[in-house]
């Protein structure tokens, strides 16, 4: 999963997954950009500069299509080319159908779905002009696999993003551009730590390790073990992928059921 000399953009790269995707990235030679509106881009940045990492980063809020455009040009002038894409940056707020006012749901669709979209088309042009490019969208299992109570709005923009997946793969087989998703199932993140907060103010330890002990692994991934399938995609060693769902979810989608058993 060599990245030498590869250069990737990094929506949401600040923390949680897509962290742990540039951690990876720059391990393995990439230049990184990252695409953050996190307070935490900068000191990201500094860490891995001093680090002797080729990495920078721009504070830009996705939903913003002309200061997306702006971003891009901008990396593409720094390094000459953009070689990867990888459209992480995410929300979910959890929420019953009926309790979800037209403010969340907007607020889901316009950055899981209009942001990717922004940066996916900024990009591209960049990727047609080196007749090669692989893209890469975090999906998840929530969605087009399953789905739990208060998850409506989020679950319906990540299942769209297959859609996006499948439709992009097609459309730019010819430039040599691959399009693939990942699709992770709980992987310890901030968001995990906050919902879990949210569910059990007194005691969110008990909810994580509930979670847990419904996973067959008995454990959550880490953002460094998604961010190695995510270097996998984005290297020549998966040359002959696209338009293709990859689960990371320590099986815990396998079960056909919690109760029965031998």
């Amino acid at each position: 999963m060599n990245l030498e000399g590869k250069v990737a953009v990094v929506t949401g790269g600040a923390k949680g997954n897509g962290r742990g995707i540039v951690d990876v990235f720059v391990s393995r030679g990439a230049k990184v950009a990252i695409l953050d509106y996190s307070e935490e881009l900068r000191n990201v940045i500094n860490e891995l500069a001093s680090k002797g990492h080729d990495i920078c980063g721009y504070k830009v809020d996705i939903r913003e299509k002309e200061k997306v455009d702006f971003c891009i040009n901008k990396i593409a002038e720094r390094y000459g080319k953009i070689d990867i894409l990888v459209n992480n940056a995410g929300v979910c707020y959890l929420e019953t159908f009926e309790k979800t006012t037209d403010e969340i749901r907007d607020y889901h669709f316009d950055i899981n779905v209009k942001g990717t979209w922004n940066v996916t088309k900024a990009v591209i042009p960049y990727m047609q002009k080196n007749k090669k490019g692989s893209i890469i969208n975090l999906s998840s299992v929530t969605g087009p696999m399953v789905a739990d109570t208060g998850e409506v709005a989020y679950a319906t923009t990540k299942a769209a993003l297959i859609g996006f997946t499948k439709s992009l793969a097609m459309e730019y087989v010819n430039d040599n551009i691959r399009v693939n998703a990942i699709l992770p199932g709980y992987i310890r993140t901030p968001m995990v730590d906050n919902m879990a907060k949210l569910t059990n103010k007194e005691d969110p330890l008990s909810v994580i390790n509930g979670i847990e002990q419904g996973i067959p692994m008995k454990r959550m991934g880490t953002i460094h073990e998604l961010g190695n399938l995510a270097a996998f995609l984005a290297s020549d060693d998966s040359s002959y992928m696209t338009g293709t769902e990859f689960v990371i979810d320590g099986g815990s989608t396998l079960p056909e059921t919690n109760t029965m058993g031998v």
